[in-house]
């Protein structure tokens, strides 16, 4: 019998598939995680967020509301999605925002996609099927499938023959 990691924080309410191994440090909540998933430590994945089959998230990621990863997805290590185009402390009058506040802009990470340590990715963005995001990128416009890109802001480096 293998023993549960230590300091894990999964919400009732995360729907989970089979087969997936979720290291110490982990917070969870309101999130879809699908088969055969791996997710490391230190990582943070949000309500509304939904992650495909056969993914690997690395450590100290951040995965937040709106985010849906394709099956077979790779995250490296520290990388940062975002979700809003304006982010604030405050609402208008100096009380703190509420979700009524703001707007959640979607982004999507299409099949096979590798997304390299340290990269930040913007919202309201698609990440091409097989796409290769360099380590350290900022993202900030879409990603053709199967292209790699770098650099910030992320520039195409190459493109790839047609994604089959």
């Amino acid at each position: 019998m293998s023993e549960e990691p230590p300091f894990r924080k999964i919400s009732p309410d995360v729907k989970l598939g089979k087969n997936v191994r979720i290291f110490s440090f982990t917070n969870l909540y309101g999130c879809e995680i699908g088969d055969d998933v791996k997710i490391g430590t230190f990582v943070e994945i949000q309500k509304g967020a939904k992650v495909g089959n056969r993914c690997k998230v690395s450590s100290h990621t951040f995965i937040c509301e709106g985010v849906t990863l394709e099956d077979e997805v790779f995250i490296g290590h520290n990388v940062t999605f975002i979700n809003d185009r304006h982010p604030r402390a405050t609402a208008e009058g100096g009380a703190l925002q509420t979700e009524a506040d703001w707007v959640c802009i979607p982004t999507l990470v299409k099949k096979g996609a590798s997304i390299g340590s340290g990269a930040t990715i913007l919202c309201g963005l698609i990440i091409g099927e097989k796409a290769l995001v360099g380590a350290g990128s900022l993202v900030t416009r879409d990603v053709p499938a199967g292209a790699i890109v770098a650099g910030n802001p992320a520039r195409i480096m190459k493109r790839a023959p047609a994604v089959g």
